[in-house]
C-alpha cells in the first residue's frame, strides 16, 4: 500500500503539473472556490487506479462525492484531487494532491504531493512520517512568541469571517509571524516537519485533512479540535501542533471572551 499511494501520488501530481500555468476550464463552485479540468482529470486518474487495486474498497473524493461498491467496506479512500485550487488557478506553487485510506474508521496512510515544489510527505500508522523518504518531526518551539503558525480562512464571509480574522489577530500579535496560505493539507504537513510550529482552521472537510492528520500524528505532533478533545477527519475544525503550544492554542480559539487570555502563556 506504500509503494502504490507513493506512485499514485505522484503520478496524480504530474498530471496536474501538465496544465500548471496554462489552466483551462476554470468553473467557480455553487458557494465559492474553483474547480478546474485538473481538478477532474487528477481526481478520475485516482478513484480508477484505486478502483483497479483495490475494487472492494470505497472511495470519498472531493468532486465526486462517495463510491461504495460493498456499502459495508472497512477501507475507505479519501482523496483530494487538487488542495489549493485557488492557488492552482493564480499560477502560485502551493498545491498539492492528498491521498488517505482509512481502516474501520481510523486513518493508516496517507500522502500528501506537491508537486510543484517536489516534496512528498508520507505517513503510516506507528511508522513515522517522512519528507522525501527523510524522516520528519515536528518542531521543538515551546513560547507561542517564538511561534510561526499557519491557518485558513473559510470561503464563508460574515459572522464567521469576522471570528476567525479576530483569532488570527490575536495569534499574530502573540507569535512571530502567522501565515495564510491556503492548503490546508501542505500546512498539516509543513507543521509535521516543524516548518510551522501550529496550525488552525475551520470550515474543513476530511479531504482537506485525512492524509495530513496522519502525517502530523506520525511526527510526533498533537491534533484536536477547538475544545482540545479527540479530533477525526469528520470534524470541521482541527488544532495541529507541535504539542509544547498546544494548550495556548486551544485556550485562544475556544475562549468565548479573548480579552480574558490575550498575551498570556
Amino acid at each position: 500500500m506504500r509503494n502504490f499511494i507513493t506512485r499514485t501520488a505522484l503520478d496524480a501530481g504530474n498530471i496536474l503539473m501538465q496544465s500548471f500555468r496554462n489552466v483551462q476550464n476554470v468553473k467557480k463552485k455553487d458557494g465559492a472556490g474553483y474547480v478546474t479540468e485538473a481538478d477532474t482529470k487528477s481526481e478520475e486518474f485516482i478513484i480508477n487506479t484505486i478502483a483497479k487495486v483495490y475494487p472492494d474498497h470505497s472511495i470519498l473524493a472531493e468532486e465526486s462525492g462517495i463510491n461504495d461498491p460493498l456499502l459495508t467496506g472497512s477501507y475507505k479512500w479519501i482523496i483530494d484531487p487538487l488542495d489549493g485550487t485557488t492557488n492552482f488557478v493564480h499560477g502560485l506553487p502551493w498545491f498539492c494532491v492528498s491521498i488517505a485510506c482509512e481502516f474501520n474508521g481510523e486513518i493508516i496512510i496517507g500522502a500528501v504531493y506537491n508537486p510543484a515544489m517536489n516534496e512528498l510527505f508520507l505517513a503510516e500508522k506507528e511508522k513515522g512520517a517522512y519528507l522525501n523518504d527523510r524522516k520528519i518531526a515536528v518542531s521543538k518551539t515551546n513560547k507561542i512568541t517564538d511561534s510561526f503558525l499557519a491557518t485558513g480562512f473559510s470561503y464563508n464571509k460574515g459572522k464567521k469571517l469576522t471570528e476567525a480574522i479576530n483569532k488570527y489577530h490575536i495569534l499574530k500579535q502573540e507569535s512571530t509571524a502567522v501565515r495564510r496560505n491556503g492548503a490546508a493539507a501542505i500546512d498539516l504537513a509543513y507543521t509535521a516537519a516543524g516548518m510551522f510550529d501550529g496550525y488552525w482552521e475551520k470550515d474543513l472537510a476530511p479531504w482537506d485533512m485525512a492524509a495530513g492528520f496522519l502525517i502530523v500524528k506520525e511526527a510526533g505532533g498533537s491534533i484536536t479540535n477547538f475544545s482540545g478533545q479527540h479530533y477525526t477527519v469528520y470534524d470541521k475544525e482541527v488544532i495541529a501542533s507541535n504539542g509544547l503550544i498546544h494548550n495556548y492554542l486551544v485556550n485562544v480559539l475556544n475562549a468565548q471572551d479573548n480579552d480574558a487570555i490575550h498575551g498570556k502563556q
